[in-house]
């Protein structure tokens, strides 16, 4: 059986106080509870950046002036295959909120858990981390 390909667009959301913008996964969504880095499925027909502005202002009402690719890989789950595509946003219009009733928070950049995130997200945490200079 041939695994379906999904490709995602996530937004790293940092201000200027080195904080990230996350949310928590609703009831009922694969890894309920978890936290994730907003963004969703790219639509037919989109390119990653635009599915990521879409998703962004869909998810948590930002308009996003600017995004730089950060990270892009494959992630195979049991029933299915990821290709993330991951954007540094560091420019945007608004305040974050969760649209769709999610929760939403900032967490300082070094004091991100991969624990706490889906599977996937193991080694982007991991550069994030590394890039703070923090040890763990």
């Amino acid at each position: 059986m041939t695994k379906k390909l999904v490709q995602v667009a996530a937004g790293i959301i940092r201000n200027e106080f080195g904080q990230i913008y996350l949310t928590q996964r609703l009831e009922g969504q694969d890894f309920a509870q978890s936290l994730e880095f907003p963004g969703g499925k790219v639509d037919q027909g989109e390119t990653p950046e635009q599915a990521l502005k879409r998703e962004i202002e869909e998810e948590i009402g930002l308009h996003v002036l600017s995004a730089v690719l950060f990270e892009q890989f494959l992630f195979e789950y049991p029933t299915k295959i990821i290709h993330f595509y991951f954007y540094l946003v560091e420019e945007w219009i608004g305040e974050p909120f969760g649209r769709e009733g999610q929760e939403g928070f900032w967490v300082a950049q070094n004091e991100l858990d991969a624990g706490l995130f889906p599977p996937a997200n193991g080694k982007l945490i991991a550069r994030l981390k590394a890039e703070c200079g923090s040890v763990s």
